[in-house]
């Protein structure tokens, strides 16, 4: 399929901290854009937020994306597709891993396997325009928990959540639940498409991200990535320079690189990892701005640390010509929001 340079494109879950960035760079790219929210009540704030964009900007409510039909509506008329939402906490209990049965609760794996085939579904029947999906993955199905340092590509999938979650249910580990969840929504889009490629208009990319800090409105409701770096830099703790860490990237990369998957007519039918590179929390802590406010840990501390996990991101850098902003750039920015905030 050719590149989408113009026209509107479909984000769904928009008020989600990704979708919202995911709008703001399409709208600053000239396309217009059509976001779906759970609520009315959910409206305001974002046409607020993009009320300069004037009728470029649109909201429909879509209140339970894993109801059959859930977008029929939302995707007529569109170019293109962003599918952000899917949940992600660690308040979870029942995995729901019976995704081919009624389930029994809708925490993790039905909304993101449901909602990811629901979108797909609806764009195939009636997004009649529609020329390319994008849906937002992640490194949880990418990434398998070893002893061993690794880097991992596109390749790769995470076989081992799926697995534990299916043996152990209610008992598995929340994170676990999480990664088993998206390892299955995207599974279940590929073979959507591998099954009905003759059917269908479109082409699909997914986009690998590892966690992004968010900014809701107090620091009771951060997001789990971004609630583990406001306690990490908030609360002293001896854990600071231990353990092996994750991997990070900037929201508004991975805003910008959603945007890309539709500008790039090479990057059709993709699975695109980005990461910004590998860290543990003392990194975040050198990064930070300087202040009484935030505990030092060992300054320096995480320059000799062992990365279990790193990822393979050339394809990123092919495809999509990605740059990261640095980690000082993003700890800056991140404090400089918490402070007019007045969080800290």
């Amino acid at each position: 399929m050719p590149a989408i340079t113009s026209g509107k494109v479909l984000v769904s879950g928009a008020n989600g901290f990704i979708a919202a960035w995911v709008v703001r760079v399409l709208l600053e790219q000239g396309f217009s854009v059509r976001g779906t929210v759970r609520s009315a009540d959910k409206c305001a704030p974002l046409r607020e937020i993009f009320a300069s964009y004037g009728d470029k900007f649109e909201l429909v409510v879509v209140p339970d994306i894993t109801q059959e039909g859930a977008f029929d509506e939302a995707v007529k008329g569109v170019d293109a597709i962003e599918h952000t939402a899917s949940p992600f906490h660690l308040q979870v209990d029942d995995p729901d891993v019976r995704h081919d049965k009624p389930p029994a609760c809708t925490e993790f794996i039905r909304p993101a396997i449901h909602g990811t085939l629901g979108i797909l579904q609806s764009a195939a029947k009636y997004g009649t325009s529609v020329k390319r999906v994008v849906i937002t993955s992640s490194c949880a199905a990418v990434l398998q928990i070893q002893a061993e340092p690794r880097t991992f590509s596109e390749l790769d999938w995470n076989e081992q959540a799926p697995r534990e979650v299916t043996e152990m249910g209610r008992s598995a580990p929340a994170m676990t639940k999480y990664r088993a969840s998206k390892t299955l929504a995207e599974r279940a889009a590929w073979d959507f498409v591998a099954k009905h490629k003759t059917e269908i208009g479109w082409d699909l990319i997914a986009i690998n991200p590892p966690p992004q800090p968010t900014t809701p409105p107090t620091p009771a409701h951060l997001g789990t990535s971004a609630r583990q770096f406001y306690t990490m830099l908030t609360q002293p703790s001896p854990s600071a320079t231990l353990g092996t860490g994750s991997c990070w990237i900037d929201v508004r990369d991975l805003g910008r690189a959603h945007v890309l998957a539709l500008l790039r007519e090479e990057a059709a039918g993709e699975r695109i990892i980005l990461s910004a590179g590998p860290f543990v929390w003392q990194d975040w802590l050198d990064a930070a701005p300087d202040s009484p406010k935030f505990q030092k840990g060992v300054p320096g501390g995480g320059k000799d640390s062992v990365h279990l996990i790193r990822y393979d991101t050339a394809k990123a850098a092919h495809l999509l010509e990605m740059e990261y902003r640095t980690m000082e750039e993003t700890a800056r920015d991140t404090v400089a929001d918490w402070e007019a905030r007045g969080w800290l």
